[in-house]
């Protein structure tokens, strides 16, 4: 570390303990004891415009930033230069991949500049990723976002970010750009491992979840990226969304929606993207109007990654930086993130005229009543004797392995090749022998492979052989021979395929096809003719295309990117010491062609026809594995389905019972899902729509019955007018071990 670095930690380290805040004295917004509006207020009148408009911008320290060397450190003096007198808002990412000692030394430290070395003693916000665990070197990396949606279980997923929340805390880290709250639409496109899957329901209970377990921990969430912008023409990165204001809110809205009036969020990140030619960085509507008056958002809102630049550099909305910042700035985007740039020449747009100082004041008051909200002022820095401590812990590590096992998704099984009960088992493939973090995860992380996974559980009873086979890209088929060689000498062959970030997919890097890339499909299919029984393996961050081998296969898992423990999970499945309990966030295509396939949407003008699959009508579901699927070790079967009333008036909820038997040998946990249809609506609906779901533990032989209650607003659309009405009519409710099995019944509504 560097000298200047560690001459400063120290007198922090010696000083962090014995802080309690400034105390109440001649400055009122440092007397922690007035209302924090007050507070507000009065340092407000304090500020000179520069001191305003910088308390908007980020100061960003690492390569091609404001700040570096390259030893890859910083010092306290730089730090202090670039900040000034004047002070800054907030600090991008200076502790990613720094590991948890040095990384909370630095962020006191650059906290001690702030409250110390400025004129106002304004401390900043620091900011790093957490998608699915810290970013600093050496945190717990948990399954990526997908994964952690396809345990169907949002109790989980708030343990989970409530375990990302301390380590993130930790190490002095006051907010996160996370979770992902756009929807896969389309798996095209490179970033869906970042998201909770397709459906809008099921992302928000995943993204409230998320939210109020990083909230626990004093940690700012910055839900992203709204909106919308995953789902672009052919699911290209950030493109143009003319999507209706209708689709909009009852789509992808409501995630972000659920995050301001249910978890509370205090801040959101702008997308890339535009709609219908606005771009949302600078979209009053979206910023203003929706997010702040009718949803009553009073947290501040982020740029993504120079998305104020991007309104000149890419949507060509603005002519120069300082109009894209005036054009951002008043229509509700309050921080211009990753560094010192468009924004910091809000000053001279005063001057111009172009924008009013009261007009960035109402920015300003945003940034500085979440710092008062969050305590920075008392409690600007972080106790450091407890950081390490909290470096993947042990039982961090055990929740991830616990959540990675609930993740997996078991989507055929013929023959019962699973569990595995073999002498001699065949390790094969490109994704067999690394683990496989997906996006946004932390530098040296110990993770554990497949292959490694498989070892643990098996390296005593069973003869392990392992062979390559390929590359996840490329057409170099020299490992074939050794991969048949090995697959004709075992009793059994687990294929372990699929993708990698930022190699089939990730940040800006979309797909046209969905088929697995390079030689894969080919490997499958040579090993398949060898006559031995084939598990496919796949460890990817979305769908894939199997038409070409899906029959020639034993058995299919789906392992989306699973986090450190990811290789011990697989094995603890493959064992059977696990029972698979998993289920599809989002459809599995038959065909790339067939996309976007989604459960949720409106039904066609006409029936047509696929004339490649024959008899079936273009305007249904065409699906490979359908969303909510998921096989287990053991069978339900779902039996008497119960409605309270099958008459009800506008008002009354919908109540309803239904037995969950399992008829197997293994005791599981089985999924139970909640459908609703409007039968007749005036505004066409989708036949099916997500209402509620059920994680339900049932022993081998024994029977549970399982009791909803819908609100009222689960009946409602959106109507003319965009308000939420129900109609009277007929409602059908389907309850089911996935989107396509399962019973129904009928109510009206009077």
């Amino acid at each position: 570390m560097n000298k200047s670095i560690v001459a400063l930690c120290v007198g922090v380290c010696c000083s962090t303990s014995l802080w309690t805040g400034t105390s109440p004295g001649t400055l009122p917004y440092k007397n922690s004891q007035l209302p924090i509006e007050q507070r507000v207020e009065d340092l407000l009148g304090r500020m000179t415009l520069e001191e305003k408009v910088f308390q908007l911008c980020a100061l960003r320290l690492g390569e091609g930033d404001e700040i570096f060397q390259s030893s890859g450190n910083y010092t306290m003096e730089e730090v202090q230069k670039a900040i000034g007198e004047r002070g800054i808002g907030h600090i991008s990412c200076p502790t990613t991949d720094k590991g948890a000692e040095r990384s909370v030394k630095i962020s006191n430290a650059i906290q001690k500049v702030a409250v110390e070395k400025t004129r106002l003693g304004i401390p900043v916000f620091i900011n790093d990723e957490a998608l699915h665990g810290s970013k600093v070197a050496g945190s717990t990396s948990y399954p990526q976002s997908i994964a952690l949606s396809s345990t169907w279980d949002p109790e989980l997923m708030e343990k989970v970010s409530d375990a990302i929340g301390q380590e993130t805390h930790s190490k002095g880290i006051h907010m996160v750009l996370s979770p992902t709250l756009d929807l896969a639409r389309d798996p095209r496109h490179g970033r869906m491992e970042e998201t909770y899957g397709e459906d809008p329901y099921l992302a928000s209970r995943f993204g409230v979840a998320f939210i109020k377990g990083l909230q626990k921990n004093g940690v700012l969430c910055a839900p992203k990226h709204f909106v919308a912008n995953f789902v672009g023409e052919g699911g290209r990165d950030s493109g143009n969304i003319p999507f209706s204001e209708r689709e909009l809110r009852e789509l992808h809205m409501m995630p972000y929606e659920a995050a301001v009036k249910e978890a509370g969020v205090k801040s959101m990140m702008a997308a890339y993207n535009a709609i219908d030619g606005v771009s949302c960085s600078a979209n009053y509507w979206l910023l203003t109007e929706v997010l702040r008056n009718d949803w009553g958002f009073n947290g501040f809102v982020v740029s993504d990654w120079s998305g104020v630049n991007h309104l000149r550099e890419a949507h060509r909305a603005a002519e120069t930086w300082e109009d894209a910042a005036v054009m951002c700035a008043k229509a509700g985007l309050d921080v211009d993130l990753p560094r010192v740039r468009s924004f910091a020449m809000l000053p001279q747009a005063v001057q111009k005229g172009k924008i009013t100082e009261e007009e960035i004041e109402t920015n300003v008051r945003r940034i500085l009543r979440a710092k008062f909200e969050a305590g920075l002022f008392e409690h600007p820095y972080i106790e450091e004797k407890d950081t390490k401590k909290l470096e993947d812990a042990p039982q961090f590590r055990a929740l991830a392995r616990q959540a990675a096992e609930k993740s997996i998704i078991l989507l055929k099984n013929n023959r019962n090749v699973l569990p595995l009960s073999y002498k001699k088992i065949a390790v094969i493939g490109p994704n067999a022998d690394v683990c496989q973090l997906g996006g946004y995860s932390a530098a040296g992380v110990k993770g554990v492979s497949p292959l490694e996974g498989i070892r643990n559980a098996f390296g005593k009873q069973a003869v392990i052989s392992y062979a390559k086979g390929c590359k996840l890209t490329g057409t170099d088929k020299s490992g074939f021979a050794e991969a048949k060689k090995v697959a004709s000498l075992a009793d059994v062959c687990v294929l372990v395929m699929g993708g990698e970030w930022l190699t089939t997919g990730g940040e800006t890097m979309d797909r046209s096809d969905l088929s697995l890339m390079g030689v894969q499909e080919e490997l499958i299919q040579e090993i398949a003719q060898i006559g031995k029984p084939v598990v496919v393996v796949l460890v990817d961050g979305r769908p894939v295309t199997m038409q070409k081998w899906v029959d020639k296969v034993d058995g299919i898992v789906m392992m989306f990117f699973a986090g450190e423990e990811g290789g011990n999970a697989l094995a603890d499945v493959l064992s059977g010491r696990v029972n698979p309990s998993g289920k599809l966030t989002v459809t599995f295509p038959l065909q790339t062609g067939d996309l976007p396939m989604c459960l949720y949407h409106r039904p066609y003008g006409r029936e047509g026809r696929h004339v490649e699959y024959g008899n079936l009508p273009a305007s249904r579901y065409v699906y490979q594995f359908p969303f909510g699927y998921g096989l287990s070790y053991t069978t339900y079967q779902y039996k008497n389905l119960k409605l309270a009333k099958k008459n009800l008036a506008k008002g009354e909820e919908v109540r309803f019972s239904v037995d969950i038997t399992n008829t197997g040998k293994v005791d599981g946990e089985e999924i139970v899902q909640v459908y609703l249809t409007d039968l007749f609506c005036r505004i066409s609906q989708s036949e099916k729509k997500l209402k509620a779901f059920r994680k339900v533990s049932v022993p081998a032989g024994e029977t549970k019955t399982v009791h909803f209650t819908l609100p009222v607003s689960d009946l409602a659309f959106l109507n003319e007018k965009l308000e939420p009405e129900v109609e009277t009519g007929e409602f059908a409710v389907f309850v089911g071990t996935n989107s396509q099995e399962g019973l129904t019944d009928k109510f009206r509504v009077e």
